[in-house]
């Protein structure tokens, strides 16, 4: 019986918490788009829904007036990651690199980002939490990679330094 418990606690703390699951009926509103127009900067994209229950993350990035990037963040109640040490999202990009982005406090200054390239085709990526590092407008900052015990905030940010078109789908994005 003791054995019994213990593998249950094993596998329940081994589940999968999800953060984002996308499907026809989710509420998107709280996914809000920054792009480098708060800047001066000329990029601009949307965050919507498509007919299959995607979350479509697209726009374009232009160099104009100093600009350079696109985002869509999303800030939810804080959730506990200490039990868990990846981040796994499920997606279909355009073969362009993006960032993965957490905030443990959503009012903290930086992110701490991973940086990744979507292959056009339908993706599971992988990201070690402890891997993310501090970052702040491009530049990493000298303190440790992530090593909190919470997130409250996520975000995927294109900015490749070149003017570019870009259409990202989301289908899940959870800890593991």
């Amino acid at each position: 019986m003791k054995f019994l418990i213990c593998m249950i606690i094993l596998f329940s703390s081994m589940a999968a918490k999800v953060i984002f699951d996308f499907n026809k009926k989710s509420d998107i509103k709280n996914w809000i788009i920054v792009d480098d127009d708060v800047m001066g900067g000329r990029s601009s994209s949307t965050f919507e829904l498509n007919p299959d229950g995607f979350g479509v993350f697209q726009g374009s990035v232009s160099l104009e007036n100093n600009g350079g990037f696109s985002s869509v963040r999303y800030q939810f109640q804080r959730i506990q990651v200490k039990e868990y040490t990846k981040v796994v999202l499920k997606i279909k990009g355009d073969g362009k690199e993006y960032q993965f982005r957490i905030k443990s406090n959503s009012g903290d200054y930086y992110s701490y980002i991973a940086p990744f390239t979507s292959s056009g085709e339908w993706q599971e990526i992988e990201i070690d939490l402890k891997d993310m590092y501090p970052s702040f407008r491009g530049r990493r900052l000298d303190q440790p990679n992530f090593s909190e015990d919470y997130i409250e905030e996520i975000a995927f940010l294109i900015g490749n330094k070149k003017k570019e078109k870009f259409k990202l789908l989301i289908d899940k994005i959870e800890l593991k």
